[in-house]
């Protein structure tokens, strides 16, 4: 069978080395990959956006299956055009990507199917005097979200006036973030422990997968400037089983049951970023697909083959698969460029200690940001690498992944430290 994934990251890394196992796959490409990628996959240089191109790739190699990834091709609807020409794919269609790929169409359905979340208002491009009176009159913090995909960088935590009229006045005066920002959500604020549940549904059941803890903030004690996510411990200590369990029944099978009603199947992996507040967990946010940095700590805790679920999920098989899990603790680490989120220089070598990385058990390295020439690799992104690490304890899982740190270097080299530790 020929398969092509969708994607260049780390995420999309630790996909190719786990669907890898699968002894079905004769090929895999990945569109475009990265230079961890090109090792043991075969990248092809086409943007994962651009989807004429995805397509004739697609019937040139008669691809018989796809795994579309990241957010973008997702919400402008590849899968759709892929299983038009006869391709089956892992991945939702863009009708119930629409859970990521509008904010205000996800808290409407939360809304309208009683699934907990934040208070919040709706304000369209027409109103934007409306936004700036409500903030004007609003407690703080307030939250405030660009209603489309806006590359993570699309919510603004308001810890004041200025700060929530300058986010208003830059989504929808302004525009920076195209038409994505034009429509806006205003939330409450809410407190609480974070926790990342990915799941697998084929649109019938749901099955959740390991909870995890992603550490979005640049810095140490989780200051500094949103991220993409800058490493990741699972499970997540603060999810127990009796708050899985109210989950299950109060989130994740009534938001199924939501999109059900609106005669929509969603067939993939469904996101759910929740908050554990006073008043019980609540929905912060929906992805359409896995989680970045999340599937790389994940991924290695699950014991069934990857590409017998997406199948299934494809299929409509999922009650058909049992799925397992390690029952261990997983560390992940992401090595960043200095200066990300914000302006960052490109093109170091990579330096891999191997004979000290080949002393510390249960290391993987998944690569992001980098490339490959002349036998050496390069840092191309903000976020590089990530290193992850399974282990019996929390403490296990984080001191093997900070020893392997040491290990991996190239100029700029940023990391935080204490991921899994708060």
């Amino acid at each position: 069978m020929d398969v092509m994934l969708i994607g260049g990251g780390g995420r999309e890394h630790a996909i190719t080395k786990y669907i890898l196992k699968n002894p079905e796959i004769n090929k895999l490409y990945v569109l475009p990959g990265n230079g961890g990628i090109s090792k043991i996959a075969e990248c092809v240089n086409i943007d994962a956006e651009n989807i004429p191109e995805i397509i004739n790739f697609a019937r040139e190699k008669n691809i018989n299956f796809a795994v579309v990834a990241p957010d973008d091709p997702l919400a402008m609807g590849l899968v759709d055009e892929l299983e038009n020409i006869g391709v089956k794919c892992f991945g939702p269609d863009k009708k119930a990507a629409q859970i990521e790929s509008s904010k205000i169409f996800s808290k409407n359905l939360m809304h309208k199917y009683n699934i907990p979340t934040a208070d919040y208002e709706i304000f369209d491009k027409n109103n934007i005097d409306g936004a700036l009176s409500y903030v004007a009159k609003s407690d703080y913090p307030i939250v405030i979200k660009a209603d489309g995909l806006a590359k993570g960088k699309g919510v603004t935590v308001a810890e004041n006036f200025k700060q929530a009229r300058d986010a208003v006045i830059s989504c929808m005066k302004n525009k920076i973030f195209g038409s994505s920002g034009e429509n806006i959500l205003i939330e409450k604020f809410l407190t609480g422990p974070e926790v990342t549940v990915m799941s697998f549904t084929d649109g019938n059941i749901i099955i959740p997968l390991i909870s995890s803890m992603d550490h979005k903030r640049i810095n140490d004690g989780n200051k500094g400037a949103n991220t993409g996510g800058m490493g990741v411990i699972a499970p997540n200590f603060y999810y127990s089983d009796e708050i899985a369990d109210e989950c299950i029944k109060k989130i994740f099978i009534p938001t199924l049951n939501a999109l059900k009603s609106e005669n929509i199947k969603f067939k993939g992996c469904l996101y759910f970023g929740l908050i554990l507040t006073s008043e019980g967990p609540k929905v912060l946010e929906y992805n359409s697909r896995f989680g970045d940095p999340e599937t790389q700590a994940v991924l290695p805790l699950l014991k069934t083959d990857l590409f017998k679920i997406m199948q299934a999920v494809r299929d409509e098989k999922l009650n058909e698969i049992k799925i397992e899990f390690e029952n261990k603790y997983s560390c992940c680490v992401v090595l960043a460029s200095g200066g990300y989120p914000g302006q960052f220089m490109k093109g170091f070598e990579i330096e891999f200690n191997q004979d000290e990385l080949n002393k510390i058990p249960n290391i993987e390295i998944f690569h992001a940001g980098t490339k490959f020439e002349d036998g050496k690799f390069y840092t191309s992104g903000g976020r590089v690498l990530a290193i992850n690490s399974v282990g019996n304890t929390p403490e296990d899982a984080r001191s093997k992944v900070y020893e392997a740190v040491k290990f991996v270097n190239f100029e700029n080299k940023y990391f935080r430290s204490d991921i899994g530790a708060c």
